[in-house]
């Protein structure tokens, strides 16, 4: 097994007007557990269905209905902090946050605040090879989702979806360890690809499924490192917080706006408020949402209607027992088993599902040449045709035949590009399209030798050319691929060339 050694990144550094600042950056993000049914009612939690169908007594706030917690959203929670190397708390207990609004039927949202089912653990960002942040996970609390007001069907009235009212959230909290716009939206994105390959959220921000709350603030040079070892936030900038990004671009858009705002507030003098502000991409510019002062007194007070929740260590146990090959132990695996490089693994393993259709190509035997043929071939026609790998009109077993002919020496790699787009826009059998249509390589030395004397035996100014100069033998070895249709074997053909030339 590979042991990669990282190093950290250079902190973004911005130059002001007169000071150059630094950027320390951390982010809430709220997941969507993947579940069949809500973390406290049996209403589906099937996106796209029509409004007001997903809704349950207990979601629509119904007199006397109770909550019950959907123990399989507990274990999503679970396995999740697992698989971000977290401590699991056996003890935990939902809490009230109160506030109202149309689209909050109860006037009030269930969530973690005092007891979060899941403590600290981190997650190994990777920016470039050998580069990466370790970014510490403070928390991971669950919540419920709330519904969705909708204020563009009409002029004059708004709408209240409650389809996601109820839906079970974690919330995974980090330190204030991201020091770049970069780092961000990497730390979304290995964040998203964890928890895809656990399976306890599909990561699909465009539905918002998946989103991220970001706080900003800027300090001077060194003074991030005296909050290291001090633990003082005293050390760093006043944060604001940017609701709801759903995009990586955005992200990294906003960043860097509300790091120029504040900047440029404090060298002219002001100070900064800690504030809650949204990020408006067509402006690109951040505004206020509401100040601290503004913010809402939730009154947080432990859930009447829910006892606190223990869950024992065995069962923790049995999750930890069941947790797919993550990520970053695929990747070292894949470097180490078949001798890839750290790109070809990080491409390879950037979604699971790539990862499982590259380990079935490989079976053919050949892990370097799969992984080409996977990322070079597949990878880009897919992309070219606007298709995902699990919309692939070929599969792995059909891709492990195009690479076995090629090692068993039956066909050239140009054959096989000709024959993996017959595979591709046809459909059938590598081998058996090869024996059909006459596409087997040429190995007969004798007919290839043929080929060449008589290649030769026509051009004798081009011979004293290539005795001359032998880079210009290559030309004899495409006449002789030209004259076989491309299917005598190359390494055949350059050994006579150079045989026959006397080079």
């Amino acid at each position: 097994m590979l042991d990669l050694t990282y190093k950290a990144p250079k902190p973004k550094v911005i130059a002001g007007m007169r000071d150059d600042w630094e950027l320390v950056i951390g982010m809430e993000i709220h997941a969507q557990i993947s579940s069949e049914a809500k973390l406290f009612s049996g209403a589906s939690t099937k996106f796209g269905n029509e409004p007001n169908s997903n809704v349950a007594f207990v979601d629509a706030a119904m007199p006397g209905m109770l909550p019950v917690i959907n123990e399989y959203c507990i274990e999503q929670a679970v396995r999740t902090g697992l698989g971000l190397k977290a401590e699991i708390n056996l003890k935990s207990a939902f809490d009230r946050k109160n506030y109202f609004y149309p689209d909050l039927p109860q006037g009030y949202q269930i969530s973690q605040l005092y007891h979060p089912i899941v403590g600290e653990g981190e997650v190994l960002v990777e920016l470039e090879e050998g580069v990466a942040r370790n970014v510490r996970i403070e928390r991971i609390h669950m919540e419920q989702d709330a519904g969705k007001s909708i204020h563009d069907m009409d002029p004059t009235m708004s709408f209240v979806d409650l389809n996601r009212t109820g839906v079970a959230l974690m919330e995974i909290v980090s330190r204030p360890d991201i020091r770049s716009p970069e780092e961000a939206a990497a730390f979304v994105g290995k964040l998203r690809q964890i928890l895809r390959y656990l399976g306890t959220c599909d990561g699909n921000m465009q539905n918002g499924n998946m989103r991220a709350d970001v706080n900003v603030s800027v300090c001077k040079p060194g003074q991030y490192e005296k909050f290291m070892e001090t633990g003082d936030f005293g050390h760093l900038g006043t944060r604001c917080e940017i609701k709801n990004m759903n995009s990586m671009r955005f992200i990294q858009a906003a960043i860097m706006v509300e790091a120029n705002r504040q900047i440029a507030i404090i060298e002219d003098g002001g100070k900064i408020d800690q504030e809650t502000r949204l990020y408006d991409p067509d402006k690109n510019e951040t505004r206020s949402m509401r100040s601290k002062e503004e913010a809402h007194d939730y009154r947080y007070f432990p859930c009447p209607d829910l006892l606190p929740l223990e869950i024992e260590q065995g069962w923790v146990d049995d999750i930890a027992a069941t947790l797919p090959e993550l990520p970053d132990a695929k990747k070292i695996r894949f470097m180490g088993d078949f001798g890839l490089s750290d790109y070809d693994a990080s491409v390879l393993t950037a979604e699971v599902e790539n990862a499982n259709f590259f380990e079935e190509v490989a079976k053919a035997g050949d892990g370097k040449l799969a992984a080409n043929w996977v990322i070079n071939e597949l990878f880009g026609r897919l992309k070219k045709d606007d298709k995902t790998i699990q919309d692939s009109p070929v599969d792995p077993a059909q891709l492990g035949g195009i690479i076995a002919l090629i090692k068993k020496g039956d066909i050239s790699g140009k054959i096989a590009k000709d024959l993996f787009e017959i595979v591709y826009t046809e459909g059938g059998d590598p081998a058996e399209i090869v024996e059909a249509r006459g596409m087997k390589q040429v190995t007969d030395t004798g007919a290839i030798e043929a080929a060449v004397d008589e290649i030769i035996a026509a051009n004798p100014a081009q011979v004293e050319k290539a005795q001359a100069n032998p880079k210009l033998a290559g030309w004899f070895v495409g006449q002789v691929m030209k004259a076989t249709g491309g299917k005598a074997n190359p390494a055949v053909v350059n050994q006579l060339v150079s045989k026959k030339l006397g080079l």
